[in-house]
């Protein structure tokens, strides 16, 4: 039985471009000159056709602008497509963005009943479920507290705690997962896979690809609006990754400036053994490897590689601008290793960038974008934005010791 039908659906948006002499002057003004400007149309999403079948679950991946987010609001009803046909089949819950209809004025309890019921529960069905959620959030001893005394993580837990306890014949989540530290979103994984297996159909969008492979059968790539890839999670997953396709207009402006006397050939990931890894752990050793050829000789060159997440947001540079040593390539080909003892980043699907310029020089020498992708899967829990590698030791003074000197100050 089909539960989520898109036919051959499109959503489209206008455009209204202004230049920066118009955008300053009074808004009678501009929204006159808009009465003369030719809008440009967007295809936010075209053409896109897919079915899901009761107690499926579906993921929707892709760059941003992809157009997931507007499948998620056509499927939620929050706007109209241009053209097109979607038929929804039972009871659909969205899940957009946890704790947005709370009250910072009302406590955690009170919060509860108002967001469950914009969330289209009944109070008696809140009722029955009060100790369930306020357990699964951890928030028992601040419950009865105003929500604005809460903490940013008290606050999501809380959000999510009730929207996990939605019974929903269809629901549609939308980067939910990206909340608390590793021990709930474990939580929260653990609650979705029920509603799973209780024969919940789910809609997943998100850029955490372990996540959606671990929840998913299938999967949609979208690009530019349109599917580009429909199947099995991992073969989609692995797709997704090896896509080199420049998706940035920066990308072109870096590449305008290229010289080309030295030319990146590959970006590698290597174990402490020297081998090509496909998935790396946070906390353990890695090298990353730059195979070049020179084609002209090269005085005062400078390597460096960017990760950064899926959303564009980076994270770490690996770069050789900061030695006091000059670095000069002869022509022929070469390599270059970074090596870490201890990886920083936390568990997720990282891309990178990687260039070779010559010190101070404004244009690069070779830029490539997406060369390559790194996984880092868990080894440790972590909490916060990054692991830093430490040591500890502890110090202890015998009681007897303490008192003499004590006595000895006085």
């Amino acid at each position: 039985m089909i539960d989520l039908s898109f036919n051959r659906v499109s959503k489209r948006y206008r455009i209204r471009h202004e230049s920066e002499e118009t955008a300053s002057r009074h808004p009678l003004i501009r929204k006159w000159n808009a009465l003369w400007t030719h809008p440009e149309d967007f295809w936010a999403v075209r053409d896109v056709s897919f079915d899901v079948e009761r107690g499926e679950a579906l993921g929707i991946i892709g760059h941003n602008g992809a157009g997931k987010s507007t499948i998620l609001k056509l499927l939620s009803n929050i706007t109209t497509p241009t053209a097109g046909e979607i038929r929804i089949n039972g009871r659909l819950a969205a899940l957009i963005e946890v704790g947005s209809g709370f009250h910072p004025e009302l406590t955690g309890r009170e919060n509860i009943y108002l967001n469950g019921a914009i969330l289209g529960m009944a109070r008696s069905e809140i009722t029955k479920k009060l100790e369930s959620i306020i357990e699964f959030a951890g928030v028992r001893q601040f419950i009865d507290t105003p929500v604005k005394r809460f903490s940013s993580g008290m606050y999501v837990r809380l959000g999510f705690s009730i929207a996990a306890h939605l019974e929903p014949d269809i629901l549609l989540l939308d980067e939910v997962l990206a909340v608390g530290d590793a021990s709930f979103q474990k939580k929260c994984l653990d609650r979705i896979s029920e509603l799973k297996e209780a024969g919940t159909t789910i809609v997943f969008i998100s850029h955490d690809l372990r996540a959606v492979e671990r929840l998913c059968q299938r999967v949609l790539l979208l690009k530019r609006g349109q599917i580009v890839m429909n199947g099995p999670a991992k073969e989609v997953i692995a797709a997704y990754q090896n896509d080199a396709t420049l998706s940035s207009e920066s990308v072109e402006v870096h590449k305008r400036g290229e010289t080309k006397e030295v030319e990146i050939r590959t970006l590698s990931f290597l174990n402490d053994n020297g081998q090509m890894n496909p998935v790396f752990k946070t906390g353990k050793p890695l090298i990353a490897r730059i195979d070049f050829d020179v084609h002209e000789a090269v005085n005062d060159a400078v390597f460096s590689v960017l990760l950064f997440t899926s959303d564009g947001e980076s994270h770490c540079e690996l770069t050789t601008e900061f030695s006091r040593d000059s670095l000069s390539l002869q022509r022929g080909k070469g390599s270059i290793e970074f090596r870490t003892d201890e990886l920083g980043l936390l568990p997720g699907v990282y891309f990178t960038s990687v260039h070779v310029q010559q010190r101070g020089a404004q244009d690069v020498i070779h830029y490539q974008y997406k060369s390559t992708t790194l996984r880092v899967d868990f080894d440790r829990v972590v909490r916060g934005n990054f692991f830093l590698p430490h040591d500890w030791q502890v110090s202890q003074v015998e009681s007897d010791e303490v008192v003499e000197l004590e006595v000895q100050n006085k």
